[in-house]
């Protein structure tokens, strides 16, 4: 059949409108919104039959939904007045009836139908309800808020539910990376639960002596000093804190500082000032912590931070179980440099660890004794390398150990994180932050 014979045949099923009409010919032609090939076809079919030109009010397709594309693309940008955003992605939930009533005109007309929901042009005809209007109303939505369309991963993604007749609208979350030096011990990286009385700050019907009523182990975390000024800068309804591991509580992470990023959901504005951002973050924080080289970045950001197993340089002060001379420290650190050394899960953490044994690399070692029963070390290790277990031995546990070389009992008194790098840095990549950043 001809184009015109379809159309005819089309027409011919009941009140049809300009847009379904067109929309069984998409694949036929280009250049024109379905609107206008639906009443080019109307034009021309009436022509040709001698008849009046008739444009259909009513449709039994769409059921008039084709008609409210500018109403839907002014209700879609007022859902989304008051949110800061660069990109967007709009889609359609359309009604089962809806669809059958497309498939139903097609299997009239001798056409592909198709099958499930995917728009391939080769087992359907022309082009789905679905796919017309995420791109009709979707670019009259782009001309009301100024912004491109993602359809990886946008700011903002707008749902039009046309069998609730409402717009759904879901903000992505915005990200800011740094890196962050803690300057006080014992103060954890997170927020951390109270887990004798399940945060709730009473256990047997008392105040619980664990939390001190509070809910949490420690009144304060690197978290709790920075997360909040983001949240309030950028307007969202919750922050969320990603570290590159995590220092001990009673360390320091000095240096170079360990990398973070903080997610905001939800958030009202995104285009924040980095610089005045950093100022108030360190003067919140007060001389507890302190950020730098805070940058706005994307979501990927979040998995590079968490995954990267990224070396580390420690700086310790060791206390020793018996009097050392400095040949047998040099011979002991000697024997450490560089050496494979075997894990077992420590002591101190196997409660919430794996039971494994890990091999981790000492790339460097190196100390000095500040007298016959202490010493400051420094250490270059492998991500996940426990540095405390490699002084202390752990009763047997790490192997080897500063204390089984020397033959005498080793602990670390005071621990400091001094830089957290690796040979693959992907903390300063460029395509892992917002257009427009450095």
């Amino acid at each position: 059949m001809t184009v015109l014979e379809d159309a005819r045949a089309a027409l011919s099923t009941g009140p049809l409108c300009d847009s379904c009409l067109g929309r069984l010919f998409a694949d036929r032609s280009f250049g024109l919104a379905n609107a206008e090939r639906g009443r080019s076809l109307r034009i021309s079919v009436a022509l040709e039959d001698d008849e009046p030109f008739e444009p259909d009010e009513d449709c039994w397709v769409c059921e008039g939904e084709s008609a409210r594309f500018e109403e839907w693309a002014d209700r879609a940008a007022a859902a989304v007045r008051g949110y800061e955003f660069d990109t967007y992605q709009l889609g359609t939930k359309v009604p089962p009836l809806l669809e059958e009533n497309d498939r139903l005109l097609r299997e009239d007309l001798g056409l592909p139908v198709g099958d499930g929901e995917d728009d391939d042009r080769t087992d359907f005809a022309g082009e789905r309800l679905k796919t017309e209007f995420n791109r009709e109303v979707g670019k009259r939505v782009g001309g009301r808020v100024d912004a491109e369309v993602d359809f990886e991963r946008p700011d903002v993604q707008l749902t039009l539910d046309l069998a609730t007749d409402e717009v759904e609208v879901q903000v992505n979350s915005a990200f800011v990376y740094g890196r962050y030096r803690k300057l006080e011990r014992d103060i954890p990286q997170t927020e951390w639960p109270c887990k004798e009385c399940h945060e709730t700050g009473i256990k047997a019907g008392e105040e619980c002596p664990g939390c001190g009523g509070t809910g949490y182990r420690y009144d304060e975390s690197v978290e709790e000093l920075t997360a909040p000024v983001v949240l309030e800068a950028m307007d969202g309804a919750e922050a969320v804190f990603h570290g590159a591991g995590r220092e001990d509580v009673d360390a320091l992470m000095l240096g170079t500082g360990r990398p973070f990023v903080i997610e905001v959901k939800e958030p009202r504005r995104r285009d924040v000032d980095v610089e005045s951002l950093e100022a108030e973050i360190n003067e919140f924080a007060d001389g507890e912590a302190e950020v730098e080289g805070l940058r706005q970045a994307t979501h990927d950001m979040v998995e590079r931070v968490k995954e990267h197993d990224a070396s580390k340089t420690y700086r310790m002060d060791v206390e020793f179980g018996a009097p050392v001379d400095e040949d047998a420290l040099a011979d002991a650190l000697d024997a450490l440099e560089g050496a494979t050394i075997e894990q077992e899960t420590p002591q101190r953490v196997d409660h919430r660890r794996a039971s494994l044994v890990r091999t981790r690399e000492v790339y460097a070692i190196d100390g000095e004794l500040v007298d016959d029963r202490h010493a400051d070390l420094e250490v270059h290790g492998a991500g996940g390398l426990y540095v405390k277990e490699l002084v202390s031995g752990d009763e047997g546990r790490t192997e080897p150990s500063l204390a089984g070389e020397l033959g005498v009992d080793a602990e670390v008194t005071a621990l400091d994180v001094l830089a957290v790098e690796g040979e693959d840095e992907p903390f300063e990549r460029p395509e892992f932050f917002r257009d427009g950043d450095e």
